[in-house]
C-alpha cells in the first residue's frame, strides 16, 4: 500500500510537469502571433513590479486602469491588444512604461489570452513580481491605503511567499447597471461601490490544490438556476515569475501546484487580498452585445448571453443585504481577505 501510494503520488507530480511543459510551450509557439507595436523594455530595471494584460477595445477605462496602478507603483506595463478598433492601441503606445503588441488572432485559440500572457511572463518576467490582471480589476491588498505594492513584495519575499491570491469581488451600483454612464478617468467604484458581503460558496480544487471560489452578484443574478456554472472568483494575480511557472485558467491557478497553496489549514490565516471588479459599468451593455458577436469568451460566451439579456431587462444587483465600499479593512472585517501576520 505504501509503494502504491509513492507510486502514484509520483506520477500524478510527472503529469504537472508534463502539463506544465506543455503550456509553456504552447506559449512558445503561438508569440508569433504577437507583433511590436512598442518595444520598450530596455527601460525595465530589477526590482522592478510589472504589470501584465490582454485587453480589447477598453479606451475608455485605460486612463483610470493605469493612474491607479502607476500609485500602487507598477513600473512597466506589458499589453497585448486584441485587434481594437477604438482608439485603446494609440493611446497605449503613447504611453512612455508601456511595451505594447498587437495581434488578431483567436482570444479563443490563445486559451482565452493566457498563451500571450505566459509567453510575455516567460520573456520578460522572470525574476520580478508580475501582477496578471484584466483592464477591470483592481487589486486592492492590506494596507495599500499607505504602502505601495513594493512593501507588500518585499515583506512576501521576507516570508518565503512566491505568489499571492486575491479574490475576485464583483462591485455594482445601486439600480440599472446602464443607468449611470461612465465617463472616461472616472474612478469607477464611485459609481459601482457595492458588493456583496456573504453568498460564496468555496472548495479546495484536488487537482491543482487552489481554493475555488463561486457565487456574488453575478450567482445570484445571472446563475440563480445552476449557480455552479457561473464565474470562479479565485485569483492568484502577483507571482514571482520564474521560466518554469505557467498559469493553467485565467489566473485562476497556476504551475507548479505548490504556487496555488496559498491557505491556512490549521486554522490560522494566510495574507490575501481582493481584486475590486467593475465590470458591471454602463460599458457592459455594448461590450456584451460585441463579445456575443465575436463568440471568443468560456463556453460559448454563455457569461456574456446571461449579462446582455439581464442587462436588457433592466437588472438591478442591489439587493438588501449588498454594502457599500469603504476600504480594506472593512473587507478584513467581512473575512474576504487577510493580512495574515503582516502588521
Amino acid at each position: 500500500m505504501r509503494q502504491s501510494g509513492w507510486f502514484q503520488l509520483q506520477m500524478r507530480g510527472l503529469r504537472k510537469r508534463a502539463e506544465r511543459q506543455w503550456l509553456i510551450g504552447r506559449a512558445i509557439r503561438r508569440r508569433g502571433s504577437l507583433h511590436i507595436v512598442r518595444q520598450r523594455t530596455g527601460q525595465i530595471n530589477a526590482g522592478d513590479i510589472l504589470l501584465f494584460a490582454s485587453m480589447r477595445n477598453e479606451r475608455v477605462r485605460l486612463p483610470y486602469f493605469f493612474d491607479y496602478y502607476r500609485r500602487l507603483g507598477i513600473s512597466h506595463f506589458l499589453i497585448v491588444d486584441n485587434d481594437s478598433d477604438d482608439g485603446s492601441r494609440d493611446w497605449l503606445a503613447d504611453q512612455p512604461d508601456v511595451s505594447l503588441w498587437r495581434t488578431s488572432a483567436s482570444y479563443k485559440a490563445a486559451r482565452f489570452g493566457m498563451d500571450w500572457m505566459n509567453w510575455l511572463l516567460l520573456r520578460h518576467g522572470c525574476g520580478h513580481w508580475c501582477l496578471t490582471v484584466d483592464p477591470d480589476e483592481f487589486l486592492v491588498y492590506p494596507h495599500c491605503d499607505r504602502r505601495p505594492l513594493s512593501a507588500l513584495t518585499d515583506w512576501l519575499e521576507t516570508a518565503g511567499r512566491r505568489s499571492f491570491p486575491a479574490m475576485l469581488l464583483d462591485m455594482y451600483p445601486q439600480g440599472p447597471v446602464d443607468a449611470h454612464p461612465y465617463a472616461e478617468g472616472e474612478d469607477p467604484f464611485t459609481i459601482a461601490r457595492w458588493f456583496d458581503p456573504a453568498n460564496y460558496s468555496i472548495r479546495k480544487d484536488r487537482r491543482y490544490g487552489n481554493l475555488w471560489i463561486q457565487g456574488g452578484p453575478r450567482a445570484r443574478a445571472f446563475f440563480t438556476d445552476d449557480p455552479l456554472s457561473g464565474p470562479a472568483l479565485n485569483k492568484v494575480p502577483l507571482v514571482k515569475w520564474h521560466w518554469r511557472y505557467a498559469y493553467v485558467s485565467s489566473t485562476h491557478m497556476l504551475l507548479p501546484r505548490a504556487l496555488n497553496l496559498l491557505y491556512d489549514e490549521d486554522g490560522g490565516e494566510a495574507i490575501s487580498g481582493c481584486l475590486l471588479h467593475a465590470k458591471f459599468l454602463s460599458t457592459l451593455t455594448q461590450k456584451a452585445a460585441e463579445e456575443l458577436d465575436r463568440r471568443q469568451h468560456y463556453a460559448g460566451s454563455q457569461e456574456y448571453r446571461a449579462y446582455h439579456r439581464a442587462v436588457g431587462q433592466g437588472v438591478d444587483l442591489w439587493c438588501a443585504a449588498s454594502r457599500e465600499y469603504s476600504d480594506w479593512r472593512q473587507l478584513e472585517d467581512l473575512g474576504l481577505m487577510s493580512r495574515g501576520g503582516w502588521a
